[in-house]
């Protein structure tokens, strides 16, 4: 997104995205801060395959995102296949206010894929870190949510096909 839209720009749209959706999804309210999550963590993936060619990372303590899934569920408690079934619609429904307002800033239509769960730290191959937003909750559990672009992408502002 180099010519449509600055990195700040975008930043700002994945902050007000991400802290919307998990208010509403999951009623937990995270603020940016600078302490990354712990050890036990899970990752989800999305790659945008229209219209912009990066994708983003949430990677998060399985503990945050056990809590989100029970909130979202009205559950008392959660099985792993719960966690990772919530943790793939919660990035969907980010992705798809994030794609809404980056079609409201550039006018360029936008298509993401269907997103991949993993346990632990995923790191997307032929993609670079452009920049990472990094969260906490009042229960000093962690998330950082990670813009990747292509390895051949300057720093600066997000591509025109971010």
């Amino acid at each position: 997104m180099n010519t449509a839209m600055t990195r700040e720009d975008l930043e700002q749209i994945l902050d007000q995205a991400l802290q919307d959706v998990t208010e509403q999804t999951a009623g937990v309210r995270l603020r940016q801060g600078d302490q990354p999550p712990g050890e036990d963590l899970c990752t989800v993936h999305i790659t945008f395959d229209k219209g912009f060619s990066t994708s983003l990372t949430l990677c998060a303590d399985k503990s945050l995102l056990a809590r989100m899934a029970r909130n979202s569920f009205h559950e008392e408690a959660v099985t792993p296949e719960d966690v990772e079934e919530f943790s793939k619609e919660y990035l969907n429904v980010l992705c798809g206010k994030v794609t809404g307002a980056m079609y409201r800033a550039t006018q360029i239509p936008a298509h993401f894929g269907q997103p991949t769960f993993y346990r632990g730290r995923y790191e997307p191959e032929g993609q670079e870190i452009q920049f990472i937003l990094t969260y906490s909750d009042e229960h000093s559990e962690g998330a950082q949510l990670i813009h990747h672009v292509p390895c051949s992408q300057r720093d600066g502002a997000a591509s025109d096909e971010a």
